[in-house]
């Protein structure tokens, strides 16, 4: 039986209607970088060295 990695489950804020969560790492398929769209804007996630997000447009 192989053990499988378990991932803490993020602390999201109780005092807000739920809304969805997405791993960082399946947005960038694995790499370092997203490309997000929103009325016709693309943005670009990007995962630093550090571990950080950052979102530009």
């Amino acid at each position: 039986m192989q053990d499988t990695p378990t991932h803490p489950s993020p602390t999201l804020p109780q005092d807000h209607p739920p809304a969805p969560a997405h791993e960082a790492m399946a947005l960038t398929k694995g790499g370092q970088v997203a490309h997000i769209v929103l009325d016709g804007q693309v943005y670009t996630l990007r995962i630093t060295r550090a571990g950080k997000l950052i979102l530009t447009k």
